[in-house]
Formats: C-alpha cells, structure tokens, sequence
C-alpha cells in the first residue's frame, strides 16, 4: 500500500451483515476499513448489531416512530459519501436482519440509500464465497436509487483465506481486494469532487411517479 497518491475528502460507513461474534464477514470488514484509510480515505467502521431493529411494521412506525437501530444506520449511512457491506450468504440470499434495516431506513424522507454509492462484499466457506447473497442484495439498493458499484469482492473459501495478522493469506487475491476497493474510492472520489453531469436513475422510464410507491427520491 505504499506510493498512494493523495485524493480529496471521502468517507465510507464500512460494516458487516452478520451479527455472530467472529464472523467472517466482520473480519473482511476490518480489512475493508483498513484499506480505505491507507489510501486516503476516511473509514467509520460498524457492525450488523448497531443497525439491528425489529421486523418493520408500519404501525409501529405510526405509533412510536423509527427505532433506535434504524436511526443510527440513517444518520450514519447520510453522514458518509458512500458505504461498503461485507454480507453473509443465508440460503442463497441477503441476511434477513440486514434486508428488515433496509427496509426500515428506507422510510425516511430524504431516503439516504438514494445516489449513495455502495461496495458489496461477502466471505463465505463455502466455494461461491457468498456470491449469490450479494446478487440478491443489489436488487433492493438498487430500487432505493443506491449507485451499487459493478465489481463485487466475494471471498471464497474464506475460513483459510485469513492469515494471523487478519489479512488475505495470498497475495494475488489481497491486490484484487486492494484493487477493488481503491477503484471504488476512485468513482466515489470523482463523483463528489469532480462531477461532470448530474443524473437521475430512473427505475421504470415512463412510469408516473406514484408517492406511496416510489421510494427513490
């Protein structure tokens, strides 16, 4: 990590999906954090059980407001220019835990998901690496006007992928995680220092927009 030339401001909230103590997931996203700081970045490091709500109810909603979970995943994801999940595969999908935050931060009016950029991440043992789990996590970022970033990082194998120190073990696959996440800095980078043209993402071109269910604003 050494030579990285220096860029303008950016932050990330860099979190793990998974709430078990010692996941994998949780140790990627350690390394993910660390990455973004050396070079050049500004890294807020959470976890799944910061974010952790009840199941969503809209009466619940109506009745006693947001909960404390959703509300720190809010503030924290709108303070930041972009974030990054490092998500466990659970039957080959999103944690549930993880889809009831989004579905719940989704609620807010400005919607903080919207033109936020996002890096998907996942390890897994398994020889997918959790790959499956993150196509089916893009779909709702993506709906939420979220700008998920193309190149996902899904870590096969990942019960022997870590060395002692907490890094990838072989160092191809650590400069394909480096690459991906500098690269991603680099967009994030340019779209908020350097933009060109503003762009709306629309879902459905043409569709009238409905309040009670368009959720990009």
């Amino acid at each position: 990590m050494t030579g990285v030339p220096a860029r303008q401001p950016v932050t990330f909230l860099v979190f793990s999906a998974s709430l078990r103590s010692e996941a994998l997931n949780s140790k990627l996203a350690v390394l993910a954090a660390e990455v973004i700081e050396a070079h050049g970045g500004q890294a807020d490091l959470a976890s799944m059980r910061d974010f952790d709500a009840p199941s969503y109810d809209a009466d619940v909603q109506d009745s006693l407001g947001f909960p404390a979970g959703a509300e720190r995943f809010r503030t924290r994801l709108a303070a930041r220019d972009g974030f990054v999940v490092c998500a466990p595969e659970y039957n080959a999908s999103m944690p549930g835990a993880l889809k009831n935050s989004i579905d719940w931060v989704s609620r807010y009016r400005p919607q903080p998901f919207n033109e936020r950029h996002g890096l998907l991440m996942s390890a897994s043992p398994s020889m997918s690496g959790g790959n499956r789990g993150l196509w089916s996590l893009r779909v709702p970022l993506e709906h939420l006007g979220a700008r998920v970033y193309p190149d996902m990082f899904s870590l096969a194998r990942a019960h022997l992928a870590f060395d002692g120190g907490g890094h990838l073990a072989d160092p191809v696959l650590g400069d394909r995680f480096e690459a991906n996440i500098a690269n991603f800095m680099n967009l994030v980078e340019a779209s908020k220092h350097y933009p060109c043209v503003k762009r709306a993402w629309v879902e459905y071109l043409g569709e009238r927009p409905e309040p009670e269910l368009d959720r990009v604003e």
